[in-house]
This record gives structure tokens, C-alpha cells and sequence, in this order.
């Protein structure tokens, strides 16, 4: 019994070079047929219509054509992006697991890949040295000592008869193109993230500069309200209302601080350095990336085959498609050659 599966052995003895030919003859034919055989369903892609044009007309430097960029933040001409997007894509923990994920669907594959071949081989051999007794030897017989080697082996082989194993292949081929498509999903949010958080890090830095130094004209204002107002020239109400502006920007510095703190935080984090190190990496110029005045995003169909998220929803269809099949497949009896 393999399994739950009633199983039908045959053993193939060989005495002779006619028996032989007939027996491989045999293997050949339960091989042929073997081949043929497959049940279960084969995956079918389902009708989906997707439009070709956007409902929106093109506006805002938006264009339909086609653009296949990869390495789509060299469009900001940033370098220090580019930096931090290639520290990410060789230090990122979650993209180097996606990666060993990957490694691990291959390895799969193999094993299926395997399963078509003989399942189980055993070879047993020795050696045994016989030689002749002293007197013998006296003589003058000659030397009698030899040495004698064996070599003994078998072989269990299911054969794919119902197309279990070759399905197999199949969804695992399927599965490790979906751990690719994986890897390519958590490729694009990292890059994603990492400009993402760049951007709020120039941004808050812009923030920061700015609310710095409209406190430098709103000190010089009320200065100047409040000595208006002692001589006279001036009444407590613009004093009033430049105080609060003053204490209104005061009270901004300290969140944008934190906000800006936690945003190196995060940066640091997606690229696994310390949170002391990343200040290095961003240096001393602060410039918020500008986009181009044309950016291509094509038509929603092509967005759609561009996305990893997609592709591997259907290969994880595919792949469960094909183990319909390994399940039927196990509901009918197995052939094995023993030899």
C-alpha cells in the first residue's frame, strides 16, 4: 500500500537478454501510457474585462503611455534616494525573508521534480578475500589468493500512471513563481516606503526651517507692536494678536521635531541601521524631491500585469488548481515496477 491507495507491484526478474528487451518493452509501454494520463482540471485564466483607458481624462502632466521603469525613483534625481534604496534593497529583513522564501519554493520544486524518478534505491556491496593455506602455498601450487566483490541493488518506482507527480510539478512550478512574484511585491512596497518616508523627511526638515525662521519675524513683530503700544502709537489688541502668533509657531517647533524624529526612526528601521547612523546618510543638504512635468502610468491593463500582487494571487490559483488533481489522482490505484 502507498499511502491509502491500493497499490499493484511488479517484479521484474531478468534471465535472459530476450527477456530483457521484452521487459523494457513493457516499462516503455507503462511509461508511454503513464504520460498520457493526467486527471484533474487544467487551470483556466478567467474572463475579466479591464478597461483600456482611464475615466479621467489625462490631466496634471499625467500621460497613458506605456513606461516600463524599474528603478522608477531615479525620475526624482535624487542621489541620496537612490542611496538609501540600495542600502534597503541589500539590508532589508523583510526582503531578504521573501528572498529565502523564494529559495525555499525552489527547493520544493526539486523534491517534485524528484518524486517522477525511483523512490527508493538501495545498493548493497562487499568484498571478500580468499586465499590458500600455508601448505598449499609450500607447494608451489602458485599464488591462490584473490579477492572477490559484490554489488547488489534494488529499485521501487511508482509510476506516474494518473499524473499525480507530474501535477505536483506543476503546482509547485506555480508556487515558485508566486514566491517570485512575492519577493517583486515586497520589493515594490520597500521602495515605496523607503521614498515615502524620504519625502516626509525632507518635507518635515522644509517645515522645521521655515517655522524657524518665521519666528525670527514674529519675535521682530511683536517687538516692534510692543513698543508701539508702550508709546502709544499702537493698541494692546495688534500686541495681543502678534503674541499669539509668536507662541502659535512656538508651539509648532516641538511637534515638527517629533515628527521629523519619528520619521528618521522609520527610515532607519527600513534600512536595519541604527537610528544614530541614518543622519549621515540623509547629510546636510535637505532638498524635497521634485517630480518630473510628464510621468507615464500607462492603461489600467498594463498596470494590472505590471503589479507582483496580482500575479501571484494567480499562480497561487494555478497552484491550487493542480493540486485538485494530485487529490484525484490519490483515489485511484497505484502502479509500482520493483526490480
Amino acid at each position: 500500500m502507498i499511502g491509502n491507495r491500493p497499490s499493484i507491484r511488479y517484479r521484474m526478474p531478468c534471465r535472459s537478454g530476450s527477456d530483457m528487451l521484452c521487459r523494457i518493452a513493457v516499462v516503455a509501454w507503462l511509461l508511454g501510457l503513464a504520460a498520457c494520463t493526467q486527471v484533474g482540471p487544467d487551470y483556466r485564466p478567467p474572463d475579466v474585462t479591464i478597461s483600456e483607458t482611464w475615466q479621467i481624462p489625462e490631466t496634471g502632466g499625467l500621460s497613458s503611455s506605456a513606461d516600463d521603469q524599474a528603478i522608477w525613483w531615479q525620475v526624482f534625481a535624487d542621489p541620496v534616494l537612490s542611496q538609501l534604496i540600495e542600502q534597503a534593497y541589500k539590508r532589508n529583513y523583510s526582503l531578504e525573508f521573501a528572498g529565502l522564501r523564494v529559495l525555499e519554493a525552489r527547493a520544493q520544486l526539486g523534491i517534485a521534480v524528484g518524486l517522477a524518478y525511483p523512490q527508493s534505491q538501495r545498493l548493497v556491496g562487499g568484498a571478500t578475500r580468499i586465499g590458500a593455506s600455508e601448505a598449499n602455498a609450500n607447494t608451489g601450487g602458485g599464488d591462490l589468493n584473490y579477492v572477490q566483490y559484490s554489488v547488489a541493488g534494488d529499485v521501487a518506482w511508482e509510476l506516474d500512471f494518473w499524473g499525480r507527480f507530474s501535477r505536483g510539478i506543476e503546482s509547485a512550478d506555480a508556487s515558485f513563481l508566486a514566491s517570485i512574484a512575492d519577493y517583486d511585491d515586497a520589493l515594490v512596497l520597500l521602495t515605496s516606503q523607503v521614498a515615502d518616508t524620504y519625502a516626509a523627511v525632507r518635507t518635515l526638515e522644509e517645515r522645521l526651517r521655515l517655522a524657524r525662521e518665521n519666528l525670527v519675524l514674529q519675535q521682530r513683530s511683536y517687538d516692534i507692536a510692543d513698543v508701539k503700544f508702550r508709546n502709544g502709537e499702537d493698541s494692546e489688541l495688534d500686541v495681543q494678536q502678534a503674541l499669539t502668533l509668536l507662541l502659535s509657531t512656538e508651539a509648532s517647533v516641538p511637534a515638527l521635531q517629533a515628527q521629523l524624529v519619528q520619521a528618521r526612526n522609520v527610515l532607519a528601521t527600513l534600512l536595519a541601521l541604527p537610528t544614530s547612523e541614518i543622519a549621515g546618510w540623509l547629510g546636510s543638504e535637505s532638498r524635497i524631491p521634485s517630480l518630473p512635468e510628464s510621468i507615464a502610468v500607462g492603461v489600467p491593463a498594463d498596470l494590472l500585469r505590471r503589479r507582483p500582487d496580482v500575479r501571484q494571487a494567480e499562480l497561487q490559483a494555478i497552484a491550487q488548481s493542480h493540486l485538485i488533481g494530485i487529490a484525484e489522482a490519490d483515489l485511484y490505484p497505484s502502479f509500482a515496477l520493483l526490480g
